[in-house]
């Protein structure tokens, strides 16, 4: 098999005694590239060393965590990606977060996500979005602003409101998590295979709760999908990385 893992956080300092061992164990499994996916201008920049150290097998999305709703610190991120545009192919993960926030900063996390899909349509970049509590409202919002170059990330919402967003070309990426969620079984059996992705969200979100994820993992949601689906393994691997490499165009 040939995977892509199209969401990871192997930037995070759970990696930093073993990033090597974890590379190569996803080579083995046959992750052929990982995209990581940045919180702040210091994931960013840390993200792009390893970049620089795994070109064509590392890759980076630049982004912001929706609870991080501060214009100077935004401003700062957005100028790193203007600035090396050429070495990015998205741009999240961003969103909101319904889980951590409440009241009227709801309503300012949805200006801050609307800035951000403005950003996307600038730079004419793929929109990684995170939408924890919130898939109704991130779709809505994606759909309202007709930007559906779209990737909604380990997506909790209901149903319907992901087979309207697949309707307009959006993509679900899927995490190793599936095995033991009700949830994405259902994802994944209501939309079909040429809007599905895969992720790890390494270092969370793996087949077993309380344990590290890695990349490797990807191996569990393939077999995970193939059997929701009536697919081959072979057939998911096949159709995911089409799906992934025509996305980030890598």
């Amino acid at each position: 098999m040939e995977l892509i893992d199209v969401h990871s956080h192997l930037q995070d300092k759970e990696f930093d005694k073993d990033r090597e061992d974890v590379l190569e164990n996803a080579k083995k499994v046959g992750v052929k590239k990982i995209i990581t996916s940045t919180l702040d201008l210091k994931d960013a920049q840390i993200s792009m060393e390893m970049f620089s150290a795994y070109k064509g097998f590392i890759y980076m999305t630049v982004g912001c965590n929706p609870c991080i709703m501060d214009e100077k610190e935004i401003e700062k991120i957005q100028s790193f990606v203007r600035e090396k545009k050429i070495d990015i192919v998205g741009i999240g993960e961003i969103g909101l977060d319904y889980y951590w926030v409440e009241g009227e900063q709801r309503e300012k996390q949805k200006e801050f996500f609307k800035l951000w899909i403005n950003f996307a349509k600038e730079m004419n970049l793929p929109l990684i979005v995170h939408s924890r509590s919130a898939g109704k409202y991130a779709i809505e919002m994606l759909l309202e602003e007709k930007y559906c170059n779209v990737l909604m990330h380990s997506y909790d919402g209901k149903v319907g409101w992901a087979i309207e967003a697949a309707k307009q070309g959006f993509y679900f990426s899927i995490p190793p998590s599936i095995v033991n969620s009700s949830q994405k079984q259902k994802l994944v059996k209501s939309i079909d295979i040429s809007r599905i992705m895969l992720e790890s969200d390494a270092p969370v979100l793996g087949p077993e709760k309380d344990k590290r994820n890695e990349p490797q993992n990807l191996v569990f949601t393939v077999r995970k999908i193939s059997e929701i689906k009536s697919l081959s393994e072979d057939t998911v691997s096949e159709m995911t990385t089409r799906n992934a490499s025509e996305f980030f165009k890598i």
